[in-house]
This record gives structure tokens, sequence and C-alpha cells, in this order.
């Protein structure tokens, strides 16, 4: 492949077309950039369609138990934590030892750990492995979107960089797809007849399975990426060298340190907005249709029983239903026979497959939402500012995500409701790889990169867990019956995208200026 050159010119002519200036070899950084941010995104993604099944099964208690609400949001804070740690260990090795080496070992790390989930036995355990996993995750961002920064050229940068962040879309669409076939043979019985390593292949079991699938990219980038010129260039003093990756350099430098810490609180509420709030609409999509399909699934169990005229299981049956429309307060449920047992058990495949493919299909339209917004904060950053354009993402991401929690009533409302929340909510995340790269110099970019957004992983992570108390505390108990806890919730933690609005007014605007060297 032909080498490149270190552009530093500023796009003069606004109607050239932003790829003009593309070479295969710019291409070639940008498809291997892409897939590795895509499937990191489909691990995600796994992560949020599996982890409430997955609880359910390892904890043995029902879904819409206290327990599994609670869990959900510790272990999404413990994979968040693992995130915010693996990102500034690898933004640092990223600057010392190289983009695409670093890459290589994010994607390597993440995609085998997420196969390990696949074999929990319990909750810790399966804590470890999405800490492990959330290591690698952290990692591969702030690599990713360096090396892009740092190869393409100026008149492309902000564009590429917010098609990378588009298309990490289609990994998020590919694991509602993914969710959506398993959950309809979930549905039709397939599935439950399979074993490996003596594991029932239940279909949390199977996403995590194909989430290991990535591990194949890095042997693409071992062989073919070469390193940025740019970041070849800071080794050639060994004066540079030194400071490559470097938390003092960054923290001494009062341009540096500011940068870092404006990044860090632009940074915060988008992963508190998605991760604290966004990506628990699946639950809430739960929540909502629980009620609806398990009364329409007894009640064809209950007419089918009385037609075989056959009133004990009517009577099983009906003593069923009106504990999922009455639930227990905290959890408490009577004991059930075994004939009711296994009458649950039965029905629960069949709702839970058919609740399975409608939360897939929130996060595939929650994702075809987001594909259109972080393409267009591209286009808008390079029109009016990255300033301006952060300021319009926040504040609609904050009231499109209040409607979502508090107005999602109805399996249409997922047709329309959540993907305009999905515009605006990971919009915000194209301005991320568009703009931290473009507030440090090269031998800091992966390292400032990473503080931005890992740093703030740390603060977010407290987030799920908050959501999980508020849900399974705060708004818990007879007063708040199935959805309002996630209603309530979701409302009050939308304020977040304030604190994104108010950090703009320090923030500077790099619009149309050369990366810094």
């Amino acid at each position: 492949m032909a080498d490149f050159h270190i552009d530093k010119s500023v796009p003069t002519d606004p109607n050239r077309p932003w790829y003009a200036d593309m070479t295969r070899y710019h291409w070639f950084v940008f498809l291997v950039a892409a897939l590795g941010w895509l499937f990191d995104c489909l691990d995600q993604q796994l992560f949020t369609l599996a982890r409430i099944p997955a609880l359910k099964d390892l904890l043995g208690l029902p879904q819409g138990s206290p327990e599994v609400k609670s869990w959900a949001g510790h272990v999404t804070s413990i994979f968040l934590v693992g995130w915010a740690t693996g990102g500034l260990f690898f933004g640092v090795l990223g600057d010392r030892i190289g983009r695409a080496k670093t890459m290589m070992l994010t994607i390597l790390l993440y995609s085998l750990c997420t196969g390990l989930s696949s074999f929990s036995v319990g909750v810790w355990d399966f804590a470890f492995y999405r800490f492990l996993t959330g290591l690698g995750v952290g990692g591969e961002f702030a690599v990713g979107v360096a090396l892009v920064a740092e190869v393409m050229p100026t008149s492309a940068r902000a564009r590429s960089l917010s098609l990378l962040q588009a298309l990490s879309a289609l990994g998020n669409m590919s694991a509602a797809l993914i969710s959506m076939g398993l959950g309809e043979l979930e549905e039709t019985g397939v599935l439950g007849s399979y074993t490996l390593f003596g594991f029932e292949m239940t279909a949390w079991r199977i996403m995590f399975l194909i989430g290991a699938v990535p591990a194949l990219l890095a042997l693409v980038i071992r062989r073919r990426l070469k390193e940025p010129e740019r970041w070849q260039a800071t080794g050639q003093s060994a004066t540079m060298a030194q400071k490559r990756g470097s938390y003092s350099e960054l923290f001494n430098h009062p341009i540096w340190r500011r940068h870092a810490i404006i990044g860090l609180m632009l940074a915060i509420p988008g992963v508190v907005g998605l991760w604290g709030i966004g990506f628990f609409s699946t639950d809430l999509t739960r929540s909502v249709f629980r009620k609806q399909f398990a009364t329409e699934e007894y009640q064809q169990r209950i007419a089918l029983a009385e037609k075989v005229e056959s009133q004990t299981t009517v009577n099983d049956l009906k003593f069923l239903l009106n504990l999922e429309i009455n639930r227990p307060a905290q959890g408490k449920e009577p004991k059930l026979t075994a004939v009711q047992e296994s009458a649950r058990a039965e029905a629960d495949k069949v709702i839970g497959g058919r609740l399975t493919r409608y939360v897939a299909l929130t996060l595939l339209m929650q994702q075809v939402g987001a594909f259109f917004g972080m393409y267009t904060f591209g286009w808008l950053a390079q029109k009016i500012g990255r300033r301006p354009t952060f300021f319009f993402a926040f504040l609609f991401a904050m009231f499109t995500t209040a409607a979502v929690f508090w107005f999602l009533e109805s399996t249409s409302d997922i047709y329309w409701l959540v993907p305009i929340m999905g515009y605006f909510q990971l919009s915000i995340f194209a301005g991320y790889a568009i703009y931290f790269p473009e507030l440090f110099p090269t031998y800091l970019r992966s390292t400032g990169t990473s503080f931005c957004y890992n740093v703030g992983r740390f603060v977010a992570a407290g987030g799920p867990a908050i959501f999980g108390v508020l849900t399974s505390r705060v708004f818990a108990g007879p007063d708040y019956p199935d959805p309002m806890p996630y209603r309530y919730s979701g409302v009050l933690m939308s304020l977040i995208f304030l604190v994104g609005i108010v950090t703009l007014i320090w923030a500077p605007e790099t619009k149309d200026k050369p990366l810094p060297e």
C-alpha cells in the first residue's frame, strides 16, 4: 500500500467532497478502525440485551424481582469500571507502543472475555468476566479515533470520524437482530435442547459466544495496519518519546490540563445518559410489556385447558395469571406446587422469547436513529462548529430521553419514540470522536482522549447503580407497580444532560483548525 504524508492543511473549498483527498490506504485504515469499533459496540449491546435473562437464570429468581433489577445496575457499573480502567491503561499504551498494536490487544481482550461470559455459573463470575471485557472495550475507542484522526486528511477528519461512530450503530443493530432471531428460536422451543461443556445453550449464552468472533479482526490488524506517520515522528526525538503517554505531561501543561477537564465534563453526561438511562430503555420495554404478553399467553392456555375440560389445570393457570398481574410486594411470592412451577416454566419460555424480540426491536430502533444522528453531528459540526452542535445534542437528548421513559405505552411507540431518542442521545458520541482528538497533541492524543472518555466512565459507573437503586428501592413497592419505577427513574436522571450544556461555556472551538502537534 502507498504511504501517505502528514496533512496540516485547513479545508478552504466547502463544495469539495470531504472524501476527495482520501487514498486507498486511508479507506483501509478507516475500515479497520470502523470494524474494531463496530464489533466493540456489538459486544456492548449483546450485554445490554442479555443481562436481565442472564441474571434471572444465574440468580434463579423471577425477571421482575428487586434482586434482578438491582444486580442489573451493579453488573453494568462493574462493566463500566472495567471500561474506564482499560481505557486509561490502553490509552497510555496507545501513545507509547502505537495505535495499531494497542488496537489489536484490545480487540483480542474484549472478544475472548465476552466468550467466557457464556460459561458463567453465578453472578460474581459473570460480573468478573464483564469487568475483563470492559478493559478491552474501553481501550479500543481512544486508539481507534486517534488512529483515524492522525491518518486522515484534515478535510476528511471530522466527517470520517462521525461516519466511523455512525457505523458503530451497525454493530448495535447486529446485536438486536441476533437477539430477535434467538428470541424467536427460544419462543418456539428450539433452544434449550442443546448443551456445550455441560451448559444449556439458552439465548443469552449464545449471544456471548457470538461476541467472541471479532477476535479474528486482530489478525488483519497484525498483518496489514501501519502506525500513523504522525505518531512515528514523535519517536524521532528522545525527549519527545519520553513524553508520550505521560499523565504528568498532560496535567502539568496548563492548556492540555484545561482541555482534559473540559473533555471529561462533556463525557460524563453523555456516558451517564446512555449507559445509566438510555440503555435501560430495553429494561423499560420488558417492564411495560411483561404483563401484557403474560396475560395473552395465560389466557390462551386457559382457553385450551377449558376445551379439554381440565379444571385443575385451569385453576393453576388462573392462579399464575393473577400472580403476573398482581406481583407481590418485595418479590415475595407464595410457594408454588410442582405442577404450577412446571406450567410457569413453560409459559415463561414463550413470554421470555416474545419479550426478547421486542427488547431487541427497541435497541434496533434506537440504533436506526443513532446512525443518522451521529452522521448528522459530523455534518453540522463542520457547518456551525463543535460547540453549538454539542449544545443542541445535549438539549434534545434530555427532552427525548425523558419522553421515552414517560410516554412509552404500546409496541407502536417503539417505532417512533425510541429512534428520536437514539438520534440525539448517541449523536453526542460522534462529537466525542471528532472533538477529543482535536484537543491534544500527537504525543498525548490517545492518553488525553482516553482520559476524557474513560475517567468519565468512572464517574458514570454510578449511573446504572443509581438507576438500579431508584427502580428497586426508591420507586419500589405497591405504590409503584411496574413500569412506574422505570418511568420516574428515567425522567429524573435525564437532567444529567444539563452538565454538558453548562460545560460548553468553557469549551474551545476547534472547527477548521489543524490537529495540535
